[in-house]
């Protein structure tokens, strides 16, 4: 078997309480690698989910309605003029006329 695959069977098997005491340190030892620390969140991760409690029906049309209020938002970093701000006025950068 890959020791890839095998180490991160046994961070499965930690994750879940289900891990042999005689595999505990292999365990530890796999988690010390980059590859283990991601492992070691995806099951976390995972589990979360799968545990999480069952959320609410959304309203019929609910995607369609929340796309459409996002697509009339702003852009980021862009907001719209206000009044004070009229199309002569004179942009701080370009100093005076």
């Amino acid at each position: 078997m890959h020791a890839n695959k095998k180490n991160r069977e046994f961070i499965s098997a930690l994750s879940d309480g289900e891990l042999p005491d005689i595999d505990r340190e292999l365990a530890m030892a796999a988690l010390e690698s980059p590859d283990g620390h991601a492992a070691w969140a995806n099951y976390h991760h995972i589990g979360d989910i799968l545990r999480a409690e069952p959320t609410p029906e959304l309203s019929p049309g609910f995607a369609e309605r929340l796309a459409a209020r996002l697509a009339d938002e702003p852009m980021p970093g862009k907001r719209p003029a206000t009044a004070s701000e009229g199309a002569d006025s004179t942009p701080l950068a370009a100093g005076p006329r």
